[in-house]
């Protein structure tokens, strides 16, 4: 007994930590919100903010709504998709944190890609979010509606103070409007 113990404490130390990885807001996600370096995947995740709980990327990028989709559709195309690039849903999509799975899903958009759906919501990054934690497009109302955080719940956050700026990295353009895949 005592040998099979030591013979699988590898791999139970390499489980252990391949599971606190995915749900790490470290490096390696950038703007696609892929889970850290080795695990392919776009994670979605939460955070606490302002304007309440919200999701994000694995990353801690906020992600957003458009209250002029579609159920089930991304309408949101050309100069729009360049101010809010789709959330991609490279891989697997999971959920980490107050993010549930059974809400994760992904529309097929008119260029073929894949986006993230959470709820039937499509998901955006904002071109003006420049690091994790703002939510800088919270309310805004570009390109003919409301662009809203999400909550856990799939809801849309209506409420909270004005968009937040946790960084003063500052060189306008966003960290998402350059292109990257989107």
């Amino acid at each position: 007994m005592n040998t099979t113990l030591k013979a699988g404490f590898p791999l139970m130390t390499a489980l252990l930590a391949a599971a606190c990885g995915s749900a790490s807001s470290g490096s390696g996600g950038g703007a696609s919100g892929a889970s850290p370096a080795g695990h392919a995947g776009t994670v979605i995740a939460t955070r606490a903010g302002t304007s309440g709980t919200h999701l994000t990327d694995g990353s801690g990028h906020s992600v957003y709504l458009w209250v002029k989709d579609p159920a089930g559709k991304s309408v949101c195309s050309g100069s729009c998709a360049g101010a809010w690039p789709p959330v991609a849903a490279s891989g697997p999509v999971t959920a980490s944190g107050g993010a549930k799975s059974a809400d994760l899903g992904s529309v097929t958009r008119p260029d073929g890609t894949r986006q993230v759906t959470y709820d039937g919501h499509p998901l955006y990054y904002f071109a003006g979010d420049s690091s994790a934690g703002q939510t800088n497009g919270q309310g805004s109302d570009g390109f003919g509606a409301k662009w809203w955080l999400v909550a856990p719940s799939g809801a849309q956050i209506t409420g909270g103070p004005a968009p937040s700026s946790p960084s003063s990295s500052g060189s306008g353009g966003g960290g998402y409007g350059g292109g990257g895949g989107y």
